[in-house]
């Protein structure tokens, strides 16, 4: 008797989510409650973004973060995190391919960059506060 896989693909789609979201929140609550806001401010500044551009990168960390975590317009915050994740890749591509070179390498940005994409891609996955696909 030849059965019908199961579709585990909700599943799938929902430990992205959470994994991301869950970066998201934690590097949010590092510039916050670790490096503070002034400090996350001088290190952009230091990689040539504006200072001030912390403030709306936190939100989004934040904002997205959750969004994902609760499962509420997921496609949307996953695209909303985009340019912030594309920032981390772009400080960290000079430092070669790895995550332990010195400054950290570009694998661990482009995997959440990859990741928040696939998110888009997917939708909600399964236990979403949110009921749209």
């Amino acid at each position: 008797m030849i059965t019908k896989p199961v579709d585990t693909s909700a599943y799938a789609a929902t430990l992205l989510r959470l994994t991301l979201g869950i970066a998201l929140l934690a590097h949010a609550y590092l510039k916050v409650f670790i490096f503070t806001l002034p400090g996350a401010a001088g290190f952009f500044a230091s990689q040539g973004f504006p200072a001030w551009s912390v403030y709306p990168v936190v939100a989004i960390e934040v904002l997205s973060g959750l969004a994902l975590v609760l499962g509420l317009r997921v496609r949307i915050a996953a695209v909303i995190s985009l340019p912030v994740l594309l920032g981390a890749l772009s400080v960290h591509v000079p430092n070669g391919w790895v995550f332990t070179s010195p400054n950290g390498g570009w694998e661990y940005p482009a995997f959440m960059v990859v990741t928040a994409i696939a998110i888009a891609l997917l939708g909600n996955g399964a236990f979403a506060l949110s009921k749209a696909k």
